[in-house]
């Protein structure tokens, strides 16, 4: 509370023209630290020094006293009424996206006071059980047991699909602008009403927006009917086909590009339905972590090895392996990976390659799994999720669907279902007709 309180009344450290305790007073008393700094500078006598010194023990005083009187003031506006300070004291905090310095990068972002927080999680958990059952399969976001990795699957397994039986897939990644923000609350009012939420709670929701302050735009499109707009410098287009067609697809009158890949979810998906593009960007944005942090963590002496490994595995391991699940692990990507895990793991030990040290003693010392087994388990893991999901989720359904139609010339790929159950049949010693069975077991 504290830590949120000084940041929305601006009493913490730094400050502006426009934070509250930037007063003219605060502002004459760091001009005349910086006049007696550099006046200190020129002259570089004693009575320079003592000058500056006293003006900087004076500047401190005065900007923690501005400081004090705006944490003051907020606190005795929490205590007189919650509502009117929360109102009083939000903000909508500029975020500059991407680096670059264009109107339309910028985005609002409202800051709750914790009461409000708290509120809004209550009416969060009594609203979900209404609404959960009359949402679409295609939405996963912001829903339990569902998350990025079925949207990322059923992509993949589609594509799979139609790359092995010669079918184009045509397909259009659109995003929306300011999706959040173009939001109507007339029609939100509309849909959680047809989701049975009714009376009380209805009354609840909606006053958490009433006498709000944001602005919501509304056009004529037909797109835009529902408050939403397609950002078109942001779509683009991709056909998965064994021959080069083009697809032209305008929106607005402007033609969105044609690409030969898309990162969809931080996955790189390609025109041929190849993941190896994908795990190669993964293993060069490891190397990148690691290289940002060499001199302040990797081979830094006064770090425990415990510290490193903490490290190591939270942010180090997330970042090579995001969306393993989907991989096929050829001889060619084991072997990338593990050169990817002991370029960590030997710098952490202080040995190189001339060392001769076998990765498995260099593992023991530190106490790790091998990267592979932690990556064939999470390809397992995710297996026995997919045979477990009850009819009508989409990654279920796209895993036991059979495409159809006439394979091409020439040797199939690799097909992520084979893959798995050989991998199931290696480790586990489970034949695939009883992989459904053997999933049901959760020991």
């Amino acid at each position: 509370i504290r830590s949120c309180g000084r940041k929305i009344s601006g009493a913490g450290r730094g400050g502006n023209p426009r934070t509250q305790w930037w007063t003219l007073e605060v502002r004459e008393a760091v001009k005349l630290k910086k006049e007696s700094y550099r006046a200190w500078l020129a002259r570089g006598i004693p009575e320079a020094a003592e000058a500056y010194r006293q003006a900087k023990q004076t500047t401190a005083v005065v900007v923690s006293e501005a400081k004090t009187w705006v944490w003051e003031e907020f606190g005795e506006a929490m205590e007189k009424d919650y509502r009117t300070a929360s109102g009083k004291f939000w903000q909508t905090v500029r975020c500059l996206r991407r680096g670059k310095r264009v109107y339309s990068n910028y985005r609002g972002i409202t800051l709750l006071s914790l009461p409000r927080k708290v509120y809004s999680r209550v009416l969060e958990r009594r609203v979900q059980p209404l609404v959960e059952p009359r949402i679409q399969e295609e939405q996963c976001g912001f829903r339990p047991s569902r998350g990025t990795l079925d949207q990322l699957y059923t992509l993949h397994r589609v594509l799979e699909g139609s790359w092995e039986f010669a079918q184009p897939v045509h397909m259009c990644f659109v995003d929306l602008e300011k999706a959040f923000d173009r939001v109507p609350c007339g029609i939100l009012w509309e849909v959680l009403w047809e989701y049975m939420v009714h009376g009380p709670l209805l009354r609840a929701v909606w006053s958490l927006y009433n006498r709000g302050r944001s602005l919501v735009c509304n056009a004529s499109s037909e797109c835009e009917a529902a408050g939403m707009r397609v950002s078109t410098s942001k779509s683009e287009a991709m056909v998965l086909d064994r021959k080069k067609v083009a697809c032209t697809l305008q929106v607005g009158g402007e033609v969105l590009p044609q690409v030969e890949e898309f990162k969809y979810l931080g996955v790189l998906f390609t025109s041929e339905g190849r993941m190896d593009h994908e795990i190669d960007r993964r293993i060069s944005a490891a190397a990148a972590v690691m290289r940002s942090m060499y001199r302040s963590v990797v081979v830094k002496k006064e770090l425990s090895r415990k510290a490193k490994l903490l490290i190591y595995q939270s942010i180090y391991v997330p970042t090579l392996t995001y969306g393993h699940e989907l991989w096929v692990m050829t001889e060619r990507v084991r072997s990338r990976i593990q050169v990817a895990e002991m370029s960590f793991l030997r710098r952490v030990v202080g040995c190189s390659l001339r060392d001769r040290v076998r990765s498995s003693a260099t593992r023991e010392e530190l106490g790790v799994e091998p990267l592979l087994l932690h990556i064939e388990r999470g390809q397992l893991r995710w297996l026995r999720h997919l045979f477990r999901m009850p009819p009508g989720h989409l990654p279920g359904e796209v895993f036991r669907a059979c495409p159809t139609g006439k394979r091409p010339r020439g040797r199939p790929r690799t097909r992520w279902r084979d893959y798995v159950f050989r991998l199931a049949w290696e480790h586990l010693g489970v034949p695939p007709e009883e992989l459904e069975e053997v999933s049901g077991e959760r020991e």
